[in-house]
C-alpha cells in the first residue's frame, strides 16, 4: 500500500500466478471434464518451474516484517497506523498457506487435506478484504474498495471449492479474480503513486500534516466526481480484458493440444488415468 513498487511487486505475483493457475486448470479440465478436481496449487515435475511458490515462501515474510516496521515507525493518524499492522497479519496468513501447500505437496498429502487448505486460503483473502485500504480516505479508498471486492470474490471461489472442488467455474473465477487482482494493484499503484499517470485534477497520494490521513488531493469537487467516474470505466476495461484472456486461454487450449499445461503429467493425471482405466475395464469385467 506504500509506494508504487509494492503494488508493482504484487502485481509481477499475482497476474502470473493467475494465468498459469487458469492455464492449468482449464488444461486438466479439458483433458476430462467428468475426472476434474481442482487442487491448491499446480506444482511443475520439473522443481526451477515452481519458482513462484518458493519465491512466495521467501518474499512473504520479507514483506510482513516491512509492514510491521511501517507500524512501528509511523506516528501519525492510529488509523492510518495500525492498517500496517493488519496488512502484516494478512500477509503471514498467505504466507502460512504457502506453507501447508508444500507440506502437502511434498510430504504427506494425508497430513493436510485440500479442502482444509481451500478454507484456509478463504480465510486468508477474508483477512485481506476486511484490511484492504484502512485509513485511507476519498478517490483513493474508493479504488482500495474495488480491490477488496476481488479479495472477497477469490474468498467465495475458495470456500466453494472446498466444498465441491470439481466446479470448475469456481476454479476459472478464482484464476481470473487473481489475474484481475494484479492488473488492477499495477493500476491502484500507477494512479495514486505516481503523478506523471495521476488522474486529471488530482495529485498522487500523500499523508496529509493536519489530520495524517493518506488522501488523494484534487483541485476541485467536480475533478474527484470525474476521476470516480473514471475509476468504474477503468475497472469495467480491466474486468473485460481479464475476461477475454480467460476465454482465449480455454479457446486456445481447446483447439491446440500441444498448449495445454503438463503440469499434470506427474500425480494428477496419474490419478485420473488410474480411475480411467478402472472405468474402462470395469464392462470387461463384467462381461465376463
Amino acid at each position: 500500500m506504500a509506494s508504487l513498487a509494492a503494488h508493482l511487486s504484487a502485481a509481477l505475483f499475482l497476474v502470473p500466478i493467475g494465468v498459469r493457475r487458469l492455464l492449468c486448470s482449464s488444461s486438466v479440465y479439458i483433458d476430462n471434464p467428468s475426472l476434474y478436481r481442482s487442487r491448491t496449487w499446480y506444482l511443475s515435475e520439473t522443481k526451477w518451474k515452481n519458482f513462484d511458490i518458493y519465491s512466495l515462501i521467501l518474499l512473504l515474510p520479507i514483506a510482513a516484517f516491512s509492514e510491521i516496521f511501517l507500524f512501528l515507525a509511523f506516528s501519525g493518524n492510529p488509523t492510518y497506523k495500525f492498517a500496517f499492522s493488519h496488512q502484516s497479519m494478512a500477509i503471514f496468513f498467505f504466507w502460512a498457506l504457502t506453507i501447508l501447500i508444500i507440506l502437502r505437496e511434498n510430504f504427506d498429502p494425508l497430513l493436510v487435506s485440500e479442502s482444509f487448505i481451500f478454507v484456509f486460503a478463504g480465510i486468508a483473502f477474508l483477512i485481506e478484504y476486511s484490511v484492504i485500504g484502512n485509513g485511507i480516505t476519498g478517490l483513493g479508498g474508493a479504488f482500495y474498495h474495488l480491490s477488496s471486492g476481488l479479495a472477497l470474490l477469490c474468498a467465495c471461489c475458495c470456500l466453494y471449492l472446498s466444498m465441491k472442488p470439481s466446479a470448475f467455474f469456481a476454479e476459472f473465477l478464482l484464476s481470473s479474480g487473481l489475474t484481475f487482482k494484479g492488473t488492477w494493484m499495477f493500476q491502484i499503484g500507477l494512479s495514486l503513486y505516481t503523478d506523471a499517470f495521476a488522474l486529471k485534477g488530482c495529485r498522487a497520494m500523500l499523508v496529509l500534516p493536519a489530520t495524517q490521513d493518506a488522501f488523494v488531493q484534487c483541485d476541485l469537487e467536480e475533478d474527484q466526481m470525474r476521476g470516480i467516474a473514471l475509476m468504474n470505466l477503468i475497472f469495467i476495461g480491466h474486468a473485460f480484458l481479464v475476461l477475454i484472456l480467460g476465454l482465449g486461454l480455454i479457446g486456445l487450449l481447446s483447439s491446440n493440444k500441444p498448449f495445454r499445461c503438463r503440469e499434470g503429467s506427474g500425480p494428477l493425471l496419474a490419478e485420473f488415468g488410474q480411475e480411467t482405466m478402472l472405468s474402462s475395464s470395469s464392462p470387461e469385467i463384467e462381461m465376463e
